[in-house]
């Protein structure tokens, strides 16, 4: 049952499981979304008596927290208990562009070049994880939502602002990929 559990799992496994969590969200009339954490975690902390944004009724919300937590929980227990250890399989072009840009082939979840604590150390990768981190709040904020909320309940809503963001999502992703990275490394 371990060996089941902690194998690679096909993709269409991860998208049975999201789709039927969004049809349960739907017809609870939820949606889903990270992002909106931060809010509920400011408006129980007591912001929304300084700022209108956070004034709302939070414990609606509360849901919402118990999957953040599961989330982290689940991911430190797959990372301790249900890992195998071994990289994560990625093709052999992915580890040829890597290298041009400087970052080895990963020998665990994540490059090292980019998420270690010698990384963190350095003014490069404070710099990136510290704007990058910035970009994404700002981003999300903008938006109004992140792009879990947008591209997985907005869409299975039909929304049209969704499909904008998702579209500007993949348009972002592409210049940092192709143009901004290879500046930075």
């Amino acid at each position: 049952m371990l060996e089941l559990i902690t194998q690679t799992w096909s993709w269409w496994f991860s998208g049975a499981m999201i789709a039927g969590i969004m049809f349960f969200l739907l017809y609870f009339g939820q949606s889903f979304g990270f992002s909106s954490n931060l809010r509920t975690i400011c408006a129980a902390a007591g912001l929304g008596k300084k700022t209108k944004f956070f004034d709302f009724k939070w414990r609606a919300q509360i849901w919402n927290l118990v999957f953040l937590v599961g989330a982290i929980i689940g991911g430190f227990i797959a990372k301790q208990f249900l890992s195998s250890g071994a990289p994560v399989p990625i093709s052999g072009e992915t580890i040829s562009d890597l290298a041009k840009l400087g970052i080895a082939a990963p020998t665990s979840l994540q490059p090292d070049e980019l998420f270690s604590l010698d990384a963190l150390l350095s003014v490069k990768g404070f710099l990136v994880l510290s704007l990058g981190g910035l970009m994404v709040g700002f981003g999300s904020r903008y938006a109004g939502g992140c792009t879990s909320g947008h591209a997985i309940s907005g869409l299975s809503d039909l929304q049209i602002p969704s499909l904008i963001s998702v579209i500007g999502f993949f348009i972002g992703g592409l210049i940092m990929t192709f143009f901004i990275l290879p500046l930075i490394f």
